[in-house]
């Protein structure tokens, strides 16, 4: 059976607060795509059957939601030449302003805009009405798909969802990214600030582990000093990105040693319902996970999770397993 694409009908989805949700994404994972083949098709089949027309670049402004850290390297420079040697082949997908007549925000295709732009010729583009959630599902889909973007440039792209608002179904969905990861990428982005990730720049040779790591160090007060010392010396500034990071990663992991994360003492938890009929009180410190109740309800409630318990663990199985990085 052909996977449905998840972009058809997004334009419909609902307000946030709104009741559940008509579009097939139910949790956080069960529609999550597979493989950047089908991300690219899906951005194929937003275009499809629309009209192209082309726009002056400046009439165009950029995504309210950024998503890229480098925006002059090789693989921008290649493209530019082969849009001045064969011309646009793939359009662009923007949306109406909403605030000022006559001008667009991009949805996706911000380095074609930039090439157009830099040529001087106008670009290629797809013209559709879609609301803001649509707009940062199809951004994040498309990128996952097409710009490779490094696993810095994701955090901070949900990062920066999360700020604006937007729940972690949304994020998981446009970086078509399972929660436990997002979680690692929002965790990373709190231990790190926003000005040493940009500093750094985006970093393509460094995944995910070794930014846990220099989050891991970033995030202690004691570096602080260091930190700023260290973004402000020449030789760091002169670096590439990957250097940039070495150099940060270097200087503050003065045991040489890989970097682990602590185990914290257990954390408490709390919970209660609207009608405040149970009180829940979890506790998880990584190895041992314990859940309380208490309240009018907590015995009836405890009775119906624990009737339920082997539909849930295997609900649990299914999206570790079905869902990708």
């Amino acid at each position: 059976m052909a996977r449905k694409n998840l972009l058809e009908g997004l334009g419909d989805m609902p307000d946030e607060g709104a009741g559940a949700p008509n579009y097939p994404m139910r949790g956080a994972g069960r529609s999550l795509v597979r493989s950047l083949d089908e991300l690219a098709k899906q951005a194929e089949k937003f275009l499809e059957g629309e009209a192209v027309v082309d726009l002056d670049p400046d009439v165009v402004d950029v995504s309210f939601v950024k998503d890229r850290l480098s925006e002059d390297d090789e693989e921008f420079r290649a493209l530019v030449e082969a849009i001045r040697a064969r011309g646009q082949d793939t359009p662009i997908l923007v949306r109406p302003h909403g605030k000022i007549d006559g001008r667009y925000q991009v949805v996706f295709g911000h380095r074609r805009l930039r090439a157009a732009r830099q040529l001087g010729r106008n670009v290629r583009a797809v013209v559709k009405a879609i609301d803001d959630r649509t707009h940062v599902i199809a951004q994040g889909q498309e990128n996952s798909a097409r710009a490779n973007l490094t696993f810095i440039e994701r955090a901070l792209f949900a990062s920066r969802l999360e700020e604006r608002g937007y729940d972690r179904e949304v994020i998981s969905t446009a970086l078509a990214a399972n929660a436990a990861s997002i979680s690692k990428m929002i965790t990373v982005m709190d231990r790190i600030s926003p000005e040493v990730v940009q500093a750094i720049g985006a970093a393509p040779g460094i995944g995910r582990e070794r930014w846990v790591e220099l989050s891991l160090l970033a995030g202690k007060s004691a570096n602080a000093a260091d930190i700023a010392k260290i973004l402000e010396d020449d030789d760091f500034l002169g670096s590439p990105s990957d250097k940039r990071f070495e150099a940060l990663y270097t200087a503050l992991n003065k045991s040489a040693r890989p970097v682990k994360k602590t185990q914290a003492a257990a954390g408490k938890v709390k919970w209660q319902p609207r009608d405040k009929a149970v009180q829940a009180e979890m506790k998880n410190d990584g190895k041992a996970f314990s859940l309380s109740m208490k309240a009018r309800n907590a015995g009836r409630f405890g009775k119906f999770l624990s009737s339920r318990l082997d539909v849930l663990y295997e609900q649990f199985l299914a999206e570790e397993s079905n869902q990708g990085d």
